[in-house]
């Protein structure tokens, strides 16, 4: 709270205890209407929120703002549900006892909103286990099963509960949710037969209507249809924008299966649901003797077939419906059978639908508590969450609003009670005398409701069950009678002249805390039809008198101020700021009308009747201290000597403060807020003096950092550099000794001494040969002069280049006109530079279909050949299906592969151009081991396009080298005619083919064959 307080002027004022006129409404509302414009939904009076609807969403709910919120003093953040949860769950865990939070407002201020964001914060907040998370969940689900069958649209909030709850969330030693239970009060059981124009029943009817699968309705007789069913179509609003029936259905069956209900009680849940509804539909006729009469028996067929009986049995008490008679009649506690007409025949049928839903609902509670039961018996401590309705005050204001506005007048008394008890309590621990405090006591209002004999909820009991006619005017006669001068009372004939007009005959008007509120007596006019049909709690043979439906409702209220009384108290106000639902806008009128029914006024005035602040000795001095030199930075001694010091040094008087024994009392706003003001100016300077120490400190800091940093760098680089040039000359010299001992052995058998010295020199002796290999493969005398260790090498690459010739002029000599020319050139391993291959060269590939000539390389591996365009493979020839090769016999570089062919899917024969044609032939030859498979051939070539399509290559001899398609459409390929150069390999390769080779031994051969 103090981090704000120099806000103020802009967004009011977070506690309205620091509110300088108090006393004045208009004040207050000013402070609310302010925050609400700037989004501050919630302020304080001491430790009650007021919470105010924002009919909007705003990001202050999500799990880091519940972080924020975990573990920090009450008043030191900003308002809002969360600090109030916190410190409810913190204050248990260390005094170990019960609370409570009342949650309160009229219906669309947000009460049940407010329930559930604190229940979302115990479920982030408290530990978790396995265990925990399951009771977690099972408390989380609750809430969406009990909107469904116990919230409703209404003119004023489209999820309105219509009843009151009670949840006690049970904790461990540790703060682990370990159970809880529930507690239910008023349920509104008139909605089930009746809703207003604009408003809707109980949800749970709209949701298994809208949401229940087909075999579901259909087992329970329903159809997918709101408008054929009497009890939902009343309020003309069976449609709603803002609620979605169909995912609401889905959440309810993950909640029920969730709270362990079996699947039998499911089914006869919804068959419970389901026989409501049926009951609505029945239709009433009256015979000839004016008695009620069935006016169909289908309804009453789908009734018996979804076993009402069977299913209601379940509950306690258990339910009986007579639904095999014609006749609809009462029966009394005698069994004394008395016809209907049609007008009570059809209040039986309501009252009993009400009955049902009413008591199915108490079961579905009692469920829901057997699921959060806590099994451990070892002592828990409780939190409890009590949502129920506001302060009512309608046009009409019938049954209903009597005992809801009485429960307010009880909960207001306890209300004011237990806030003077706890603003007593504290002044007297801190030994501070207590200033009795004027306010309004409200026992006498609800003494006249309750008192026993003379109250109005005790002539209501004896007029609904003496002997005789009893009427709606008796009862207000026996009024008047009983309770007639009662200063709080009046009715048309005790008032005077000018309050008369505003009275009808058939009413009264209490004067409650809150205000003035008529209530007609006639209660034909309220929700509830037959309001004095209460029905018993007891069997019916039972010899015991039933009590009536107030009776009940003031036992039940006496029990929730028990358990309210045993537990420590914390409080939410809810305010609507406007009845359209709309965000932004404030009515004034409406909201100071919420004010004063809440007794807002009233708490503000009892918690400023004394001292306006109060703080702890520590907390204050930590806030304040900078204020003043002796307690700035460090105090030493206690905190209230600490405290004495400053508000000395502050110049407060004696009638501004009073000091306790652990706290600081303030009286008047206005010191605190010159104190905080002071605050501010001193935190700006002392905010520059801090700063600029912290900046050295931290320069200085990084400056010995960075110093330390470089000189362990320099110290490491250095010694790794000496280690380094060591093990560098450590190595030279081992080099250096191998080198020339290796020299000196270097003629001797291979050995360690020598070995590395020798394959040095057969690196260098192939890197110089490969460098300078010969012009012309058979001058021997050109090739370097290998050192001793290779001769026997250099004689082997000699011979393998000769093989390779030998075998192209096996091939070729004397049969293509090109190949004299071929004979001076050596051959190559690659001609594209790829050394994991057994050979490659560029060619050139013509279309088999209008030879159209492209770029591609020919790969040639040890399995396959391949046609490579770029990195992809356009086609692959195995080996195994090369059938032949052939070749012109003119001066041309052309080349046909023929390739074996059944699939019609697969590619034909190939026709290439290649540059190095004798040196691909022979490669293939040889890695492909097809030498007897090419072929020299005159004139044109055949090959297979595609299994059963052939081509044709026409080959002749002409002035200037072409390649054309033909008009016939073969290719034709035009060669010059090559002229023989005398040379003298030629002589030479016809006695090297016969004698050379034969004169190599095996092992040589073998080295050939490896290099080739």
């Amino acid at each position: 709270m103090e981090a704000s307080l120099t806000a103020r002027d802009r967004v009011g004022i977070q506690d309205f205890v620091l509110l300088d006129a108090y006393t004045s409404e208009s004040a207050f509302l000013d402070n609310l209407r302010k925050r609400f414009h700037e989004n501050l939904i919630y302020t304080y009076i001491g430790t009650l929120l007021v919470s105010v609807n924002p009919y909007k969403e705003l990001d202050i709910y999500s799990k880091k703002q519940m972080d924020i919120y975990m573990g920090v003093n009450f008043f030191e953040l900003p308002p809002h549900i969360f600090a109030l949860a916190d410190n409810v769950f913190r204050t248990m865990l260390f005094e170990f006892n019960n609370h409570f939070i009342l949650i309160s407002g009229e219906s669309g201020a947000g009460k049940t909103e407010a329930s559930k964001k604190i229940l979302q914060f115990y479920a982030v907040s408290c530990r978790s286990t396995r265990l925990l998370n399951n009771v977690r969940d099972r408390l989380l689900l609750s809430n969406p099963v009990l909107e469904a069958f116990g919230n409703a649209k209404t003119l004023k909030n489209d999820n309105s509960s219509r009843f009151g709850k009670y949840m006690d969330i049970q904790f461990d030693y540790q703060g682990g949710a370990v159970g809880g239970h529930i507690l239910s009060y008023l349920l509104e059981k008139s909605r089930v037969v009746h809703q207003n124009h604009g408003e809707r029943n109980f949800h749970i009817f709209y949701q298994l209507v809208e949401g229940g699968e087909e075999d579901l309705l259909r087992w329970l007789g329903l159809e997918r249809n709101c408008q054929h069913y009497s009890y939902l179509v009343q309020g003309g609003c069976a449609k709603v924008s803002s609620i979605n029936d169909k995912n609401d259905w889905k959440t309810v069956q993950k909640a029920l299966s969730v709270i362990e209900l079996s699947k039998s009680d499911i089914e006869y849940l919804f068959g419970i649901i389901a026989s409501v509804l049926h009951l609505g539909n029945i239709k009433f006729e009256a015979d000839v003797r004016g008695y009620a009469t069935l006016s169909n028996n289908q309804e009453m067929h789908w009734v018996s077939k979804v076993r009402l009986k069977q299913t209601t049995e379940s509950l306690h008490p258990p339910i009986e419906a007579k639904t095999d008679e014609v006749s609809f009649y009462y029966i009394s506690i005698n069994h004394v059978f008395s016809p209907f007409s049609v007008d009570h025949a059809v209040y039986a049928r309501d009252a009993l639908a009400k009955a049902i839903y009413d008591r199915t609902f108490n079961w579905l509670v009692n469920k829901i508590n057997e699921s959060l039961a806590n099994k451990d018996s070892s002592r828990k401590t409780v939190i409890g969450l009590l949502d129920i309705y506001g302060f009512e005050v309608f046009s009409v204001n019938s049954f209903e609003q009597f005992c809801i506005n009485h429960c307010n007048e009880k909960l207001q008394q306890l209300f004011i009670e237990l806030t003077l008890k706890s603003e007593q309590e504290e002044y007297e621990m801190e030994g501070i005398e207590w200033e009795p405090v004027p306010y309004f006591n409200n026992k006498i209002i609800c003494d006249l409701v309750e008192e026993k004999h003379r109250g109005i909820i005790s002539l209501l009991d004896e007029e609904c069950l003496r002997p005789g006619e009893a009427t709606d005017l008796t009862f207000l006669e026996k009024m008047e009678e009983k309770i007639g001068g009662h200063p709080h009372f009046v009715t048309h004939k005790l008032a005077d002249q000018k309050t008369r007009k505003t009275l009808q005959r058939g009413d009264f008007r209490l004067l409650h805390y809150a205000g003035e509120v008529t209530y007609c007596v006639v209660m034909q006019q309220s929700k509830n039809p037959i309001i004095k049909h209460c029905f018993p709690s007891t069997e019916p043979d039972s010899k015991k008198r039933p009590e009536t439906v107030v009776t009940q409702f003031k036992s039940s209220l006496v029990g929730l101020t028990e358990i309210l009384m045993s537990k420590e108290p914390w409080y939410v106000r809810c305010i609507k700021p406007n009845e359209a639902k709309q965000p932004g806008r404030f009515d004034d009128v409406l909201v100071r009308h919420q004010v004063k029914y809440l007794g807002l006024m009233e708490h503000l005035r009892v918690r400023r009747a004394g001292f306006a602040y109060r703080r702890k000795y520590e907390i204050f001095l930590q806030r304040y201290k900078p204020l003043c030199p002796d307690t700035w930075p460090n105090w030493k001694g206690t905190a209230a000597e600490g405290v004495q010091r400053l508000i000395k040094h502050l110049g407060y008087k004696r009638d501004e403060y009073k000091l306790g024994r652990t706290k600081i009392f303030i009286r008047h706003p206005r010191t605190l807020f010159a104190t905080e003001d002071a605050f501010q100016d001193c935190k700006h300077k002392l905010a520059t003096r801090i700063q600029a120490k912290y900046k050295g400190y931290r320069v200085k800091g990084d400056y010995l950092k960075q110093k330390e940093a470089a000189t362990k760098i320099e110290n490491c680089w250095r010694g790794l550099i000496a280690r380094k040039e060591r093990e560098r000359r450590a190595w030279a010299v081992k080099v250096i000794k191998k080198f020339i001992k290796g020299f000196m052995t270097r003629n001797q058998p291979a050995s360690i001494d020598n070995s590395e010295y020798l394959a040095y020199v057969r690196q260098s002796y192939l890197t110089r040969l490969k460098e300078n290999l010969p012009k012309t493969v058979l001058d021997k005398d050109s090739w370097l002069t290998p050192p001793p260790i290779m001769r026997e090498v250099g004689d082997t690459l000699f011979f393998c280049f000769i093989m390779l010739k030998v075998q192209t002029s096996i091939m070729f000599k004397g049969k293509k006109e090109s190949y004299p020319f071929s004979v001076s050139r050596p051959f190559l391993d690659t001609r594209i530079g790829e050394t994991h291959i057994k050979y490659s060269v560029p060619v050139v590939k013509y279309d088999r279909n209008g030879f159209r000539p492209r770029l591609r390389q020919l790969i040639l591996t040890q399995d396959a050949a391949y046609l490579v365009e770029e990195a992809k493979i356009k086609q692959q020839i195995d080996y195994s299906s090369l059938k032949g090769v052939s070749v012109s016999n003119l001066s041309d570089n052309f080349l046909i592969l023929h390739v074996t062919c059944d699939d019609i899917k697969r590619k034909g024969d190939l026709v290439l151009q290649c540059d190095y044609l004798f040196e691909v032939l022979t490669k293939l030859s040889v890695i492909a081991n097809k030498q007897n498979c090419i072929k020299v051939v005159q004139g044109s070539v055949r090959f297979d396009i595609q299994p059963g399509r052939e081509g044709f290559v026409d080959f002749k001899s002409g002035q200037e080298s072409t390649v054309y398609r033909a008009k016939n459409g073969h290719l034709m390929v035009v060669s010059v005619a090559f002229k023989e150069t005398k040379v003298i390999i030629h002589d030479m390769c016809s006695s090297l083919s016969s004698t050379f080779i034969l004169g190599i031994n095996k092992s040589k051969v073998k080295m050939m064959v490896m290099w080739g």
